[in-house]
């Protein structure tokens, strides 16, 4: 959530910077101030007759001990009547703040300067290319073709079960799940994260410190009679592990990992681009997320970018990073870096990861704050990234090492598979 006192000091530059996210802000913006006024001139209101209110009962105490009770009557009673005034203007100030945080829980985060400007993906720059084309033999398929070949995971079933978008994983299809999994808390662990295993479901509060709700009802599976959600990414549960935490300056940067199975209702259109593994409602990912000092942020961003590089250069997978344009970033992000892998079977690029800066967007909304030694309380920076989403890793695995012999695991996942080659 946006800062009340900077969009009060820097009006027009919040407008400006949100167009870059095509949004045409101006109206909300306005209407904040006019609610933020609002809301203020009720508080001074309220604070004064409180202050009069403390004045008074002091003096009707001095009455009281000096015999003056006819005094002290008299000045109760004008207490009494500013206790009346007192339940109005807290009544009108919950209904601003009310009306004010609808309005400013729907405007999306700042886009940071170095967001270039764009409507589309195909406007987001390429900032890093790493590794070859893989040039496969005749008789290549696609991952979908692949799986069945192998037995290695099964769609049909998954119908069966709970719908489509719900596959189960068999075989060496598991195992490869698992070593996965296993390979990326491992790498995650050694590079300092804490490994945390969060509930899989949270309630409205965390959905809304994120910054999943309100913009994102939709895309999350809702629980109706507990009023929770599933999670669309561990980023959800592990970034409030800190709401309405102070943390010490010191203990920054707090580095956090975790696996969990993830849930997208994915509402839109499905056609041959999103067939097998590159669309699902539910799909396994290890996520890491920090929690930083505002001055680090944006180095520690590229920090992360390149810990997520690392891990597609050990799996042998050619990728690309973007930095996402305006209008292909998220509602809560500042800065996003998009990870793809090529997918050789497909001939095309498949995200795995988004690494993000959200600054102190989600942090207001969790008032999740550090102290340095000595000084006020402010508000930290999160950010977070996929390392890895495993669907589309997968299916560029599959894709990309396929031979007239079988599937060639990566030298880096052998340790954990226990098989170098799926025939």
């Amino acid at each position: 959530m946006l800062q009340l006192h900077y969009i009060r000091e820097n009006k027009e530059e919040v407008i400006t910077r949100l167009a870059v996210k095509n949004l045409d802000a101006r109206v909300s913006i306005d209407q904040v101030i006019e609610l933020d006024a609002h809301r203020r001139k009720t508080q001074n209101e309220l604070d004064s007759l409180l202050n009069e209110a403390n004045i008074l009962a002091k003096q009707i105490g001095e009455l009281m001990k000096t015999g003056k009770k006819p005094e002290a009557e008299e000045l109760k009673l004008k207490t009494a009547v500013i206790k009346e005034q007192v339940k109005e203007l807290e009544a009108a100030l919950k209904t601003q703040e009310d009306e004010l945080n609808k309005t400013l829980v729907l405007l999306p985060n700042i886009p940071n300067k170095q967001v270039p400007k764009g409507k589309t993906p195909e406007e987001n720059e390429t900032v890093f290319s790493y590794g070859e084309i893989p040039h496969l033999y005749e008789q290549a398929q696609p991952h979908w073709d692949l799986i069945t070949k192998y037995d290695l995971i099964d769609f049909e079933l998954g119908v069966k079960l709970a719908g489509a978008g719900f596959p189960v994983y068999k075989n060496k299809g598991a195992r490869l799940q698992r070593a996965l999994i296993n390979f990326f808390l491992d790498r995650a662990t050694a590079a300092g994260y804490m490994e945390i295993q969060p509930p899989i479901l949270v309630n409205e509060a965390s959905g809304y410190g994120t910054g999943q709700l309100p913009d994102k009802e939709g895309q999350m599976y809702h629980v109706g009679v507990d009023n929770l959600y599933l999670i669309p990414t561990a980023e959800v549960p592990i970034t409030n592990l800190y709401r309405d935490v102070i943390v010490k300056a010191g203990d920054l940067p707090i580095k956090n990992c975790g696996y969990t199975p993830c849930f997208r209702r994915e509402a839109g259109a499905w056609g041959a681009h999103v067939r097998g593994l590159n669309r699902l409602h539910q799909f396994d990912k290890v996520e890491i997320v920090q929690v930083a000092h505002p001055d680090k942020s944006y180095e520690i961003l590229e920090e992360m970018r390149e810990y997520v590089a690392g891990l597609l250069r050990e799996l042998e997978l050619p990728f690309r990073i973007l930095r996402l344009c305006g209008g292909d970033m998220s509602f809560a992000s500042a800065l996003t870096y998009d990870m793809e892998v090529y997918s050789a079977a497909q001939k095309r690029w498949l995200e795995v990861s988004s690494v993000s800066n959200f600054e102190t967007f989600q942090s207001n909304r969790l008032k999740l704050r550090f102290r340095e030694a000595e000084g006020k309380p402010q508000l930290a920076h999160t950010l977070n990234g996929s390392a890895l989403a495993l669907p589309r890793i997968v299916a560029a695995l599959l894709e990309n090492n396929q031979s007239a012999v079988g599937i060639r695991i990566p030298k880096a996942l052998v340790p954990y598979t226990g098989f170098d080659l799926i025939s």
